[in-house]
């Protein structure tokens, strides 16, 4: 498939080009990975030699940029190298000769003292920059620290994110120090602090703490510094707000469980080869443990309990939370153990039961997570008012039950509201797996059966 850029796209890669440390702002959803891939495909048509290094959280630097590689037939003459696993896979993947390397930050410390003199990356590209905003001059977190050791060795330092200040405009300066060693901003954190805010003290003498607030202007004057390093896509500027805006949130289970699925899976095709029909009807009975196997847990035979498999869906939900920076989040659900899962994770979920007062609170902005069953989301239930974002944490069959509870929310909603917003949903799918398949037919309206018999080789592998 070849990758056309959209004119948000445009934007971001002819920032790259034009600037060698940019912070791209755009939110989940927005083609931050591919518009980087693409600018780092045309700079390398005229330095071939370059080298990139893409840092990222763990589940992102191991499948997301590297399915995206795969993804663009303009992209898959690029070769990747995931320098992730334990320290021998480290070593031999970052000795390996490709064009891009990523990495998660966690191993950031263990790079920066491997490579040591010989840091050979012109390119570093920070995904999820926020995690750079504990740095401080004489403190702050360790892979703040040791990035910024050799991130002005580099000659190109691209930051993305969603949410630059998650926290406040306190969480910048640690961001753009990688860009421009505080010539915008302030030499340190301090001169940044003590300029853009005043301290606010609360507490008694025995025990009192301070907070940080932005005196009046703050935020333009910071805004006004950026200006030229940044840019800020916003998704309304460039879609209809008429149409929601869909996104696959792509995890991959972990090696042990994909195996295990595999075998279930082959149980299923058997039974399909047999004559074993599978329609709409009776497809969640046949497929239900497939489906909560890619979802991370497992009902017991007994119906008491559950078997936890892996938690990738747990942290694709976290990564959505925090690009949505505290807006609030609709949560789908498919199987009552993905409640308790993601309650014990998140203990700011609230489900939506039938208490009329949840759903006030859910539209008075009281409630950062809503968990919700889509056969709970009947006609005539208003949500549209507590926010403008859905995740699907798991899909069933239903496509009724699945339009249902878009629709609560969706753009359509948001417009007889009054609210000019864009609506966006957004999938967790488990790769290799029954999720797949169900999104599949979802988008198509197709039979189950020929679904399911279509996706067989994707669902098995090569096994």
């Amino acid at each position: 498939m070849k990758f056309t850029p959209r004119p948000y796209q445009e934007r971001m890669i002819q920032a790259i080009l034009q600037r060698k440390r940019i912070a791209l702002f755009a939110g989940m959803g927005m083609g931050k990975t591919s518009s980087t891939l693409e600018a780092i495909r045309r700079i390398r048509e005229k330095r071939p030699k370059l080298k990139a290094l893409i840092v990222a959280p763990l589940r992102v630097a191991q499948s997301t940029w590297p399915d995206e590689l795969l993804k663009w037939d303009d992209f898959k003459h690029l070769k990747v190298s995931v320098v992730c696993g334990n320290q021998r896979e480290r070593i031999q993947t970052l000795e390996t000769d490709a064009d891009i390397y990523t990495i998660n930050y966690e191993n950031i410390p263990w790079l920066v003292n491997w490579c040591g003199d010989d840091w050979k990356f012109d390119l570093i590209v920070a995904d999820e920059s926020t995690r750079l905003k504990g740095l401080r001059s004489k403190q702050g977190t360790q892979r703040a620290k040791f990035l910024a050791r050799v991130a002005h060795q580099s000659e190109g330092f691209i930051e993305l994110t969603g949410t630059p200040a998650p926290n406040g405009l306190l969480d910048l300066w640690g961001q753009m120090w990688f860009l421009d060693k505080g010539a915008r901003l302030g030499k340190s954190f301090t001169a940044y602090q003590k300029q853009y805010f005043y301290p606010v003290t609360h507490g008694g003498a025995a025990q009192h703490w301070c907070e940080w607030r932005p005196f009046e202007g703050s935020d333009e004057k910071i805004k006004e510094k950026l200006k030229d390093i940044t840019v800020t896509v916003n998704p309304e500027d460039y879609f209809d707000v008429a149409q929601n805006i869909s996104n696959d949130v792509v995890v991959e289970l972990p090696p042990l469980v994909m195996k295990q699925y595999r075998r279930f899976a082959r149980e299923l095709y058997l039974e399909l080869e047999n004559g074993e029909e599978i329609t709409a009807a009776n497809a969640a009975v046949k497929t239900g443990r497939l489906l909560q196997m890619a979802s991370g847990a497992v009902y017991s035979e007994e119906g008491e309990g559950f078997e936890l498999f892996h938690s990738a869906k747990i942290d694709a939900l976290r990564s959505v939370i925090e690009e949505a920076n505290g807006m609030p989040v609709l949560c789908s659900y498919s199987f009552r153990h993905e409640v308790e899962r993601i309650k014990q994770a998140f203990p700011q979920a609230k489900l939506l039961d039938k208490d009329p007062q949840t759903i006030r609170n859910w539209n008075a902005g009281r409630i950062p997570l809503l968990l919700a069953h889509p056969a709970s989301c009947g006609h005539g239930l208003n949500l549209q008012d507590g926010g403008n974002i859905l995740v699907f944490f798991s899909c069933g069959w239903s496509l009724e039950l699945h339009d249902q509870i878009i629709e609560r929310i969706g753009a359509v909603r948001q417009a007889q509201a009054g609210h000019a917003r864009p609506s966006f949903v957004h999938y967790i799918v488990a790769k290799g797996t029954l999720d797949e398949v169900v999104k599949e037919r979802l988008a198509s309206k197709r039979e189950v059966l020929d679904v399911l018999l279509d996706k067989k080789t994707a669902i098995l592998g090569d096994e």
